[in-house]
């Protein structure tokens, strides 16, 4: 009887936890510090569609746009760590920004502030070559060219980025005189490239598909970052079959929780979030993004984080680069 009663008890107790427990997964938001309709507020949305359900009631994005995509991780780090607040960010935040900022400007520790959950997805990067530098189609043809000349500007969506320090390494692979030429976005530089006041240019594979899709445009692809060539474009060689095997590389989008989430909190977003990046829909969505899926437990994802903050650390330090604090 005593043990009935206790069960009885326990059961009610459950009951009366599990509408609170629906309540505050409830209110579930996913921060990206970008603005609408690029491909990381799109991704975010793409998970937080395939989260509803399995994870959360609701499950809503949140633009947390500035500071190239510094506030969203502040406000991460900053959140109640209960699970109901979930960070979508480039690599780039953590893994290059600590190489570039003070910690007064940074406000963030990425390794101490942030828990790994998995990546969202991974996307590689490709070089466009417009017509000042003729009719270049390839690295050998763009060393080539460039060999002799003073300067050769090239672009990128934004300084201190990957795609910033993949000319950088481009530059002292092929020891031309490259110069970096920053811009807000990847549509005003892939204009300048169009125009000719740019040789080169390097953006995401998905700024440059439209180029790609058109052979006989003013952009050609003079090769992409990836291990294989694309699927979608087979004739654009990567750049290690061309002799750069040192410019391979991707960046991924990950999700994360503030630190001191609980472990258990921590898992069951694992499991839902996996159990989403596993859908065909969502690896259909994402392949137009030129994306591709990239789960990973949260051990291989710490791990992966670790080895891309240290492979940009000597890259970033020989540039000599530093941004414009504020």
């Amino acid at each position: 009887m005593l043990i009935q009663r206790r069960t009885a008890i326990g059961l009610a107790l459950s009951a009366l936890a599990a509408p609170a427990l629906a309540q505050t997964r409830g209110a579930v938001r996913i921060l990206v510090g970008f603005p609408a309709g690029g491909s990381a507020d799109t991704t975010a949305r793409l998970v937080a569609e395939r989260l509803r359900g399995s994870y959360a009631q609701t499950v809503l994005v949140e633009n947390r746009v500035g500071a190239a995509g510094r506030l969203a991780v502040e406000a991460a780090k900053a959140a109640e760590p209960d699970g109901t607040t979930i960070l979508l960010t480039p690599a780039s935040m953590l893994v290059i920004f600590p190489h570039l900022y003070r910690p007064a400007t940074l406000r963030y520790d990425p390794f101490a502030d942030l828990l790994p959950v998995t990546p969202a997805g991974e996307f590689p990067f490709a070089m466009g070559v417009g017509p000042m530098a003729g009719s270049v189609a390839t690295l050998a043809d763009f060393q080539a060219w460039g060999r002799g000349r003073a300067e050769i500007p090239f672009s990128s969506a934004a300084a201190g980025s990957m795609l910033h320090f993949l000319g950088v390494q481009l530059a002292k692979a092929t020891g031309l005189a490259m110069t970096h030429i920053p811009y807000r976005g990847s549509a005003p530089a892939i204009q300048d490239l169009i125009g000719g006041r740019i040789a080169t240019s390097f953006h995401p594979m998905v700024d440059l598909a439209p180029q790609a899709a058109d052979p006989g445009g003013p952009v050609r692809l003079a090769g992409v970052s990836s291990a294989q060539r694309l699927p979608r474009f087979p004739d654009v060689p990567t750049f290690a079959e061309q002799g750069f095997p040192q410019l391979t590389g991707s960046e991924w989008f990950g999700l994360f929780l503030p630190a001191r989430t609980p472990a258990a909190t921590a898992a069951a977003l694992h499991r839902a979030a996996t159990e989403a990046i596993a859908t065909p829909e969502y690896r259909e969505a994402i392949a137009r993004l030129e994306l591709r899926p990239y789960p990973l437990p949260a051990a291989d994802f710490a791990a992966r984080m670790r080895a891309d903050y240290d492979k940009w650390a000597p890259i970033i330090a020989e540039s000599g680069f530093r941004p414009e604090e504020g």
